[in-house]
This record gives structure tokens, sequence and C-alpha cells, in this order.
């Protein structure tokens, strides 16, 4: 009986969050007429119709935005990942002065919502020439105190002393201790770091929204919000919104299917072959 009781309530919770994605699949596949008229969870006729003008809308500007937000999350999560790898090796296995201050506002950091320096961010980017460029929603992206503080927790865990200090004593320099011997070690903590960045650029809203002017440099979340912003007057581009959300959302899928076999992954494996 124990045992059932947290599993009702994680399938509720799973069930919770299914519901809206269950409702956006079905409400994609109606035609415009039977968006209004078919039951809630009746599915529609109109999925490839929905896919044919979405596409075709503006000479496919989505499949633009979903260049963009792939770019923007791709690379922002990359880069993320890397300096925060580097970062956290550094502050766990290094003794050095200020590593406790900087690691404090590192703490500081995590607690700052990115909405307080949206507009501080714009203005110093306006300054230098970057507003409404690629760089202006990619560079604010690279340095995460979260994910920083990830590496940080997972580094000191998962990467013994003993091991560093035997590749010294064989002649290993620091720059390579740290490839073949931490980096390694870190894969699942990194790949953890990645999807959280990765997630969280596909979807942030405000920081583009703030930065871009021109809607060829928009990601899908802004994009999506003109069209909504557009259907208040045209009714038909609701269908257009609802298979964009759906699209939307079949990469991360993806990506979290692809990317979970990183965490079942031998945490030694990695060091002992190199």
């Amino acid at each position: 009986m124990t045992r059932l009781v947290p599993t009702g309530v994680l399938l509720l919770g799973a069930l919770y969050c299914l519901l809206p994605v269950s409702w956006v699949l079905v409400a994609a596949s109606k035609s415009p007429a039977e968006l209004f008229t078919l039951g809630t969870f009746a599915p529609g006729s109109g999925l490839l119709g929905n896919l044919g003008e979405l596409s075709a809308y503006r000479d496919g500007v989505f499949w633009r935005w979903m260049a963009n937000t792939a770019f923007y999350a791709g690379g922002g999560a990359l880069l993320s990942t890397a300096v925060s790898a580097v970062a956290g090796f550094a502050l766990a296995k290094y003794r050095f002065r200020g590593r406790n201050l900087i690691f404090n506002v590192l703490i500081g950091g995590v607690l700052v919502p990115s909405v307080v320096l949206a507009v501080p961010q714009y203005l110093l980017f306006a300054k230098v020439g970057l507003a409404d460029t690629y760089w202006a929603v990619l560079l604010p992206q690279i340095l995460h105190p979260y994910g920083i503080y990830l590496a940080r927790i997972y580094a000191g865990a998962a990467v013994p002393d003993s091991l560093l200090e035997a590749g010294r004593i064989d002649g290993g320099g620091e720059w390579r201790l740290l490839r073949t011997v931490g980096l390694p070690l870190m894969v699942p903590g990194m790949v953890t770091i990645f999807l959280f960045q990765f997630v969280a650029i596909w979807n942030n809203f405000l920081l583009p929204f703030i930065m871009l002017g021109d809607d060829g440099k928009f990601p899908l979340t802004v994009g999506l919000y003109t069209l909504l912003a557009a259907g208040a007057n045209q009714p038909s581009l609701y269908n257009l919104i609802i298979t964009g959300a759906l699209l939307s959302i079949i990469p991360l899928i993806a990506l979290f299917l692809t990317m979970q076999r990183y965490w079942r992954t031998d945490l030694s494996s990695g060091a002992v072959k190199g």
C-alpha cells in the first residue's frame, strides 16, 4: 500500500503534464472549421493541410524561426556546457585565493531572475551595436551560474583527487588531465547541463523579444507570439499557431530520447579508457 501512494501521485503528475500536450496533438489535426465544432478531444482530418499552410505562410518563415531556435539553443547550450564544465572543474579541484567568493557570487547569480537582467543586457548590447543581432540572443546564454554550480558539485563528486594526482605523477599537464580524466568522468553531468540549457534557451521568450526587431531572426517562441497576436484579427491563424506549437516540442522530445542513454553510462569508463 505504501508503494501505491507515490506511484499514484506520479501517475497523476504525468497525466497533468501530458494532458496539454495531448490537446495540442489533437487540435493540430483539425481543420479551421473542425477546430471550433468537434469535441475537444475528437481528432480531425486537417493535419496535413495545416502543415502545408504553415510551411507556406510568408514563404516558410516558420522554418526560419525553427532554424533560428535550433541555432540559439544548440550553440548556446554547447558553449554554456563547455564554460560550465571548465569553470566547475577548476572550482572543485583547485585551491586558489577568492575561490569561495567566486562560488558564492555564482550562487547569488542563480537567485537573480532573468527578467531583471533582460533590460540591462539590452542596453549594453545596444551600446556596442549588437542589438537586433544573433549575438544579442546567443552571448547572454553562455555564462550560466546554475550550470557552473552543477558542474562544480558534479566534478567534486565524480572526479577523484587521487586519479588526478596519479596523472600528474605520470607527467600529465593540467589541460591534459582535464581532457583525458576530468571531462570524460563529467560526461553525465555535462549532458544534464546541456539539456537544461537547451530546453531553457529553446523556451526562452523574454530575451529575444527584447533584443530582436527583425522577425527573420525570431526564435519560435517570439514568432508564434506574433502569430497569436495576428490571430486576434485572423482566426484562421489559430490552426497554424497550434500546429507550430506541436512541431516546436518534437525536437525537445527527440533530444531527451536520444541523450538519456548517457545518464546510464559508467561514470569511470571514460577515464579508464583514456
